[in-house]
């Protein structure tokens, strides 16, 4: 059985790698890589183009089908501006909390995977259990698409896809998609004396939120019965920044905006209505008062929903494994529909709480990595059985 010590220390050692999403994760995923060679496991490493971020696969027991691939992602959100009580990279026990950036979302579940490892290479296996971990999750589920493809493409086909999320060891079998874009409004300048002069790229941007606000109250007109809270498609406008002076027409401006839909919704519906609205009604009023005018929407990511499975075996799995009677959907998006496009049968289950991930004084319990721990030896007993 795993030391109830072994998963503290790993994620003692995660915490301590600041792996925010705008800086490199190199330094985490050398260390795992190392870790593994010693206990004689080789992993892959599958960099971004430039080298800067990595992803991690590798496996261990024989290269067989019917496998269980145990997912992660090592990035973690800022702790910039956050009123922290303890240093958010050195992980703090207190009153059976432990303490740190990453803690619960999700380092907790990489960190209690690795501490696996010794007994998983203790294991008379008779199917494999492979690790994949990503890089840039918390903003887009970046590198979840490369290393899914490299994984599924390199190894015999896993049975299943664990997705160790916070979950407080229960199972997720849905969740909404997530598509994200950019529009960069282009205007002219003039003098705020002087409107008919210029073009404000501020004004139309203000424009196309209206419309925005709109399009999310027709969708919220479409509720349903769907075990999702709110249970439609949900569109926010996070970012907006513009213009340089108060008596300046604004000559850019630039905004966000991401669409979460329901699984089985057209997933493209509020870019093509967006995309019309600014073809057919914004960008002509632009044109009309000045010919230097613009608009351009550019995707950032897309974060494919996770569709639940009728008597999906992942599910099932991770249900016996943890001891959960029950599954349920969420809002939050996961590498999960990623993962379930390649066919392979996933399940989001992991040790933590939700509500404190991206939280100050985020924490996990020490009794949901015991849980984990306890996930994860029932599983090592299944695979030696086969």
């Amino acid at each position: 059985m795993t030391s109830a010590a072994a998963s503290p220390d790993m994620l003692r050692r995660l915490v301590g790698f600041d792996t925010t999403s705008a800086k490199s994760n190199r330094a985490l995923i050398d260390w795992v890589r190392d870790y593994l060679a010693g206990h004689d496991v080789a992993a892959t490493l599958v960099p971004n183009e430039a080298g800067t971020k990595a992803n991690l696969y590798a496996s261990i027991g024989p290269a067989v089908a019917g496998g269980i691939v145990l997912s992660g992602h090592t990035d973690v959100v800022p702790v910039d501006g956050q009123p922290w009580d303890t240093d958010p990279w050195t992980l703090t026990e207190k009153g059976g909390r432990l303490y740190g950036r990453g803690s619960c979302d999700m380092k907790g579940f990489v960190a209690c995977v690795l501490a696996a490892v010794p007994r998983l290479r203790a294991a008379r296996l008779k199917l494999p259990v492979h690790f994949a971990f990503s890089y840039d999750e918390e903003v887009g589920c970046l590198g979840a698409h490369s290393l899914a493809e490299r994984l599924m493409g390199n190894v015999p086909r896993p049975r299943a896809v664990i997705i160790g999320e916070p979950t407080m060891m229960g199972t997720v079998r849905g969740h909404k998609g997530q598509n994200s874009y950019q529009v960069a409004f282009t205007g002219f300048e003039a003098h705020s004396s002087m409107t008919h002069l210029g073009v404000s790229a501020v004004h139309f941007a203000g424009e196309l939120i209206h419309f925005i606000n709109g399009l999310q109250d027709e969708l919220a007109a479409r509720a349903s019965d769907n075990g999702y809270m709110p249970p439609f498609g949900t569109i926010n406008v996070g970012t907006l920044s513009g213009g340089t002076a108060g008596n300046i027409l604004a000559r850019e401006c630039t905004l966000i905006w991401e669409y979460r839909q329901v699984p089985g919704d057209d997933a493209d519906e509020a870019r093509r209505r967006v995309q019309a609205h600014i073809d057919d009604v914004l960008l002509p009023a632009m044109l009309r008062r000045h010919a230097a005018a613009r608009i351009e929407m550019t995707p950032r990511f897309v974060v494919p929903a996770f569709r639940g499975e009728e008597r999906g075996e992942a599910e099932q799995l991770a249900r016996a494994w943890s001891g959960s009677n029950d599954s349920t959907m969420v809002a939050y998006a996961t590498e999960a529909g990623i993962f379930q496009q390649t066919g392979i049968s996933t399940v989001v289950c992991g040790p933590g709480d939700i509500a404190q991930a991206h939280q100050p004084n985020e924490f996990v319990l020490t009794s949901q990595l015991a849980a984990c721990d306890a996930f994860l030896d029932r599983m090592i007993e299944w695979a030696e059985r086969g």
